[in-house]
């Protein structure tokens, strides 16, 4: 299966993946964060692609310190399969090359599955708490 960077008209295809996932919330704009993705150099999307469909994304951005992962998501008839892994993989390789030396990402607390499937990746509990603030 090719993974590689998502292009700007695939997506539609991945915004319904992470609508299908729940990711999306309310107040984020899926299209918007992906057009600003695609064009921010410290950032970028991986796609998974199954006959030529969107089965697969991660989000992976670098702040000059550290890498983060975002909208890491497998469609359901992927699930298992080990497409999650070799996304999450090609992520850490890219923010390596990048200069990345720690990563980090958020599961929100109730999603036991994920952050099962996150540790058996190696990630641990960064023992932080995580704090926001929307702007306009």
């Amino acid at each position: 299966m090719d993974i590689s960077r998502l292009d700007l008209s695939e997506a539609a295809g991945a915004a319904a993946l992470w609508e299908e996932a729940g990711l999306v919330r309310a107040w984020n704009d899926p299209q918007a964060d992906i057009a600003a993705a695609l064009a921010c150099p410290t950032a970028t999307i991986l796609a998974a692609r199954n006959a030529g469909r969107v089965v697969g994304t991660v989000m992976a951005g670098y702040d000059g310190h550290r890498g983060w992962l975002y909208y890491v998501v497998v469609a359901r008839e992927q699930r298992g399969s080990g497409l999650g892994r070799a996304l999450v993989e090609a992520a850490e390789q890219w923010l390596a090359a990048q200069g990345a030396r720690v990563i980090r990402l958020m599961v929100r607390a109730e999603n036991e599955a994920v952050t099962r499937f996150y540790e058996a990746l190696g990630y641990e509990d960064g023992e932080m708490i995580v704090m926001g603030k929307r702007l306009g």
